[in-house]
């Protein structure tokens, strides 16, 4: 697979804890849909994709990177006009953003991923899942709703309120501070422009919600920007939570519903137990897709968990 121009950093150094702080295998730039695509691969194993909230960066998904990296080749990676991405004269939807995700699975030869977004990430990785479906292996969601109207109120018009008028304050943030280095930084209120004319668009994807194919881990804080009767609706169209499993011969949808209590939207990126849940989906088998007769079988029992 062609990576990063240059050599490879290390893979792993002593911080001043004492502890061993693992670095990227590689990093490098995709040539993908009218973008230069940054990304960065941690560990070895199975592939997972993770991308990164609205106006974030790799750096501050380090504390997810890490732990999920000691068993996992971790792709993480910084969506269009985020961090070393720069901005282009492209337009930005999510429908884009999941194109991209499948382009860089396509410039690395990566046939199927784990795919796990966050916010924005997470409608990113939705998108990715609905529109190329067989090359992702399971889905995490991290507080993201399927619908506009899953955020409330509030959020939805903080989001409607992004735009240049904010860039001041704006470049304070992690992406604010790497657009210094685009090849024209002067991009960056425009950008903000485009960010707040996507994230004002309506949308509701439940009927492709409700096709998806793979497990599916939705994952939320008890104290996040989106409402729990939204993330009720969520896991139910995926099969989850809308009748009894049964007692002596219980059985679990594939999908899973996580919601992590003492955090909010805005620091949900600290919380320790996010990467533990998803490696416990991961390893968990009923998430892992079934071959042959079995999967005729999983599928048709999925089918009828839903209805």
């Amino acid at each position: 697979m062609a990576l990063a121009a240059g050599a490879p950093a290390p893979k792993t150094k002593t911080a001043p804890s004492g502890e061993v702080e693992m670095k990227p295998v590689s990093s490098g730039y995709a040539d993908v849909n009218g973008i230069m695509l940054y990304h960065e691969i941690y560990g070895e194993g199975e592939p997972l994709v993770l991308i990164h909230g609205g106006l974030t960066t790799i750096s501050e998904m380090q504390g997810w990177v890490q732990p999920l990296a000691k068993t996992r080749q971790v792709i993480a990676v910084e969506m269009q006009g985020h961090g070393r991405t720069a901005d282009t004269d492209r337009p930005i939807s999510f429908a884009t953003m999941g194109d991209d995700i499948g382009a860089l699975q396509d410039y690395l030869k990566i046939s199927k991923v784990d795919l796990v977004g966050h916010s924005f990430g997470g409608a990113s990785a939705i998108r990715a899942a609905i529109q190329r479906p067989k090359k992702v292996r399971r889905l995490v969601v991290i507080s993201s709703p399927h619908t506009r109207s899953g955020w409330y109120p509030e959020a939805q018009r903080g989001m409607s309120r992004v735009g240049a008028a904010m860039a001041e304050t704006m470049m304070q943030t992690p992406t604010g501070k790497l657009s210094k280095k685009w090849p024209d930084p002067r991009r960056f209120p425009q950008f903000l422009d485009k960010m707040g004319s996507m994230m004002s668009e309506d949308y509701d994807w439940s009927a492709d919600i409700a096709k998806l194919p793979m497990a599916v881990l939705l994952v939320f804080a008890d104290n996040d920007s989106v409402s729990q009767k939204h993330i009720a609706d969520f896991f139910a169209l995926l099969g989850g939570g809308v009748k009894e499993p049964g007692w002596l011969n219980t059985q679990l949808s594939r999908s899973r519903l996580a919601v992590v209590p003492g955090y909010s939207h805005y620091n949900f990126l600290t919380s320790a137990e996010v990467p533990e849940i998803i490696g416990k989906f991961l390893a968990d088998p009923l998430t892992n897709a079934p071959a042959g007769a079995a999967a005729a079988s999983q599928a048709a029992w999925s089918l009828e968990k839903k209805q």
